[in-house]
């Protein structure tokens, strides 16, 4: 090879190389793809700093939207199956985070003769104190809590079923409530539970799918 020839090639090398090494990896995109004519597999990268996701979707541009699922750190795909078909699916997804309460059951301090006031969801203060699972008649547990923030966008209670190293999203509670109830699947007797003050990341770009004929 001429000299030239080969000392442009390896400025070209060099100059690639430092440009992968100063230009961060552009991210992957929330995606959603037709894998029959009624399921859509959806697709969104990691968050390393989110405690979860919630996946919504509504049929019309403006809405209104529902929450399809609230999703664990670690998932990144999500099959909505069996859909009506030839009809307009949009999706959108957002991360969530904020502070956690101890386990219920697990001893709680007394709350001082004059609780401080309540403070931000982004406060770690902000946790959900005194959580309690009460077994009722009907089969549910009950459970009830102190709210300790001022802002939360709702609450989320979080089970770890027996044999299992992490807590996963279980049930939704409006911002302001201070208890819930649940009812129990074969198989989560004796599960640990905990509640999420709720903060919500930015939305994703919306994606679109029309399903096929059935």
């Amino acid at each position: 090879m001429p000299v030239p020839a080969r000392t442009a090639l390896a400025t070209a090398i060099l100059a690639a190389t430092l440009a992968s090494c100063s230009s961060p990896p552009t991210p992957a995109a929330f995606t959603a793809t037709l894998t029959s004519p009624t399921n859509v597999v959806l697709h969104w990268p990691r968050d390393p700093a989110a405690a979860g996701y919630l996946l919504e979707y509504t049929n019309t541009t403006d809405g209104p939207w529902t929450a399809l699922q609230y999703l664990p750190p670690g998932q990144t795909s999500y099959t909505h199956p069996d859909l009506i078909p030839e009809t307009p699916f949009y999706y959108r997804i957002r991360s969530f985070s904020g502070p956690v309460s101890a386990v219920a059951g697990n001893p709680s301090p007394a709350p001082p003769p004059e609780e401080a006031p309540r403070t931000s969801v982004h406060n770690p203060d902000a946790a959900p104190t005194h959580l309690t699972a009460t077994p009722s008649a009907d089969q549910n547990l009950h459970f009830s809590w102190t709210d300790r923030s001022t802002d939360e966008a709702g609450f989320l209670l979080e089970i770890r079923r027996p044999g299992t190293p992490d807590f996963t999203p279980v049930e939704f509670a409006d911002p302001n409530a201070t208890q819930c109830a649940l009812s129990l699947l074969p198989g989560e007797q004796g599960s640990a539970f905990r509640l999420r003050a709720l903060s919500y990341g930015p939305l994703s770009p919306i994606v679109e799918r029309t399903t096929g004929k059935d």
